[in-house]
């Protein structure tokens, strides 16, 4: 049986608290990891750890937070992403709202980028593409 994405929301929230050391009542959808939730660059590799053994999902390294995109300088000339750069991004989280980012696509705007909504559209995303073992 499918999980219903309030059921996702409160396992990413249960997830954040654990691993950020976060109020509940914190972890809403609209929250930044790094703005609002405090997190390091350190942060987000016990986060993919704890949604794999949460869900039951495999996270390739650079599916849910890309790490690649920033380095090359075919995708960020001048501390913004170019086009190709936007577009590679947007490639690679499709789980990701980029309505107020791609506007001024700054580099130092892209941790605002990660949200628990974000968590959210992607953990639904491989749940609901069978990517999972079952979640009983």
């Amino acid at each position: 049986m499918a999980m219903s994405r309030e059921d996702i929301l409160t396992k990413v929230r249960d997830v954040l608290v654990e691993a950020l050391g976060v109020d509940e009542d914190e972890v809403m959808e609209d929250a930044t990891l790094q703005g609002d939730l405090d997190a390091e660059s350190i942060d987000f590799l016990d986060i993919v750890f704890r949604l794999e053994k949460t869900f039951s999902i495999k996270i390739p390294r650079g599916e849910l937070f890309p790490d690649d995109i920033l380095s090359n300088p075919d995708y960020v000339e001048n501390g913004v992403l170019t086009s190709a750069g936007l577009a590679k991004l947007k490639e690679s989280m499709p789980h990701a709202d980029f309505d107020e980012f791609e506007k001024t696509p700054e580099v130092a705007k892209m941790p605002d980028l990660f949200t628990v909504r974000t968590i959210i559209n992607y953990v639904e995303s491989k749940l609901s593409s069978g990517s999972a073992a079952a979640t009983a």
